[in-house]
């Protein structure tokens, strides 16, 4: 089989593709034929040089998303045969419950082999089934930023019809938090740069863009001018230190800024004063568990919604799908196609 491995995750140009011995599933486990991979923003943040809670582990093969087809399974499998569509979970170990102790120590391109091969080999409780009507290509962008954005807005607080939420930018998080949002019936606030990308998030079903290179309190202006002074119901907060504190200017008194990521290191200082007199709750969330993503995809498949794919790429040309995710002019989620259905 080939497989990509990253020598040096800190450069695109260690990504090389090996051929490598087909696993063999032993008892408990899955054969599966990768048929689809996405990209993450943590797939490229050691390439730029952002630290994340686990370093990473030098000759892994990278991606966290992945689906495919069951090929074989190891002795005490029951849960499935081959044929089977699947796609991954970001948390192959976390399958219900409370948040395990180190939440990011077992992490797919992290700390142990990802999904950018033509074969892998997993525990049948770390796949979940692929409805059929999802193409391999949809179903691979679920695993992680959709199951986050479904977990930010279904958790403590659930989203309900009526709600406003604040979405920030146009990566795959917060355009899955996007779609999702409108078919809870909530009113959606986004945020963006360009013009262009303001028009792909109206067309989406954004009710308002505000456009934070032209209003640089953009939070406060979300509150005052977009919500008549009551703040949005929940923010889906993915820029990190650089946008926090705009997030909580925006926020209602008892509403939520779901912290998931960031993509700048900016303004690394908390403002305590801010915090407290926003009166928000701040949740923090690592994706979610596999309970998490059946939810998800029961919902997904529910609405009849189809994930934004910005581009597809061909598994000889990953590299390029990388420095496409990192040149950040995507809208929507990038993937890499590896079989041939």
């Amino acid at each position: 089989m080939r497989a990509y491995r990253f020598d040096d995750p800190r450069s695109l140009d260690s990504l090389q593709i090996r051929n490598e011995p087909t696993p063999e599933p032993q008892r408990g486990e899955v054969l599966i034929g990768v048929h689809a991979v996405s990209l993450n923003y943590r797939d490229i943040g050691q390439l730029q040089g952002r630290q994340f809670l686990t370093g990473p582990t030098l000759g892994l093969i990278p991606c966290c998303d992945g689906a495919g087809e069951i090929l074989a399974v190891g002795e005490g499998v029951s849960d499935f045969k081959p044929g089977d569509r699947v796609i991954s979970t970001f948390h192959p170990r976390w399958f219900g419950g409370r948040l395990p102790p180190s939440p990011a120590k077992l992490s797919y391109g992290g700390t142990i082999d990802g999904w950018l091969t033509e074969h892998k080999v997993v525990s049948q409780e770390a796949v979940v089934r692929l409805p059929d009507e999802i193409s391999f290509e949809d179903g691979a962008t679920l695993p992680c930023a959709a199951t986050t954005a479904w977990a930010a807005l279904s958790g403590t607080s659930p989203i309900r019809a009526g709600a406003t939420v604040l979405t920030l930018g146009t990566g795959g998080v917060s355009i899955f938090a996007l779609q999702l949002a409108k078919a809870m019936g909530a009113r959606v606030v986004a945020t963006t740069s360009s013009a262009d990308k303001a028009a792909r998030l109206r067309a989406l079903g954004a009710d308002a863009v505000v456009n934070y290179t032209e209003i640089e309190t953009w939070g406060q202006h979300v509150r005052s001018s977009v919500t008549g002074g009551a703040g949005v119901d929940c923010v889906i907060e993915v820029g990190g230190p650089a946008t926090m504190g705009e997030s909580l200017r925006a926020v209602r008194p008892g509403g939520e800024v779901v912290m998931i990521g960031f993509l700048s290191d900016a303004n690394p200082q908390v403002d305590y004063m801010l915090m407290k007199s926003s009166f928000a709750v701040i949740r923090s969330i690592i994706v979610g568990d596999r309970a998490t993503v059946e939810d998800m995809v029961r919902a997904w498949h529910g609405t009849g919604l189809t994930p934004v794919i910005d581009k597809v790429f061909a598994f000889e040309d990953a590299r390029e799908a990388f420095a496409h995710l990192a040149a950040a002019r995507h809208v929507g989620k990038v993937v890499v196609r590896v079989g041939d259905r």
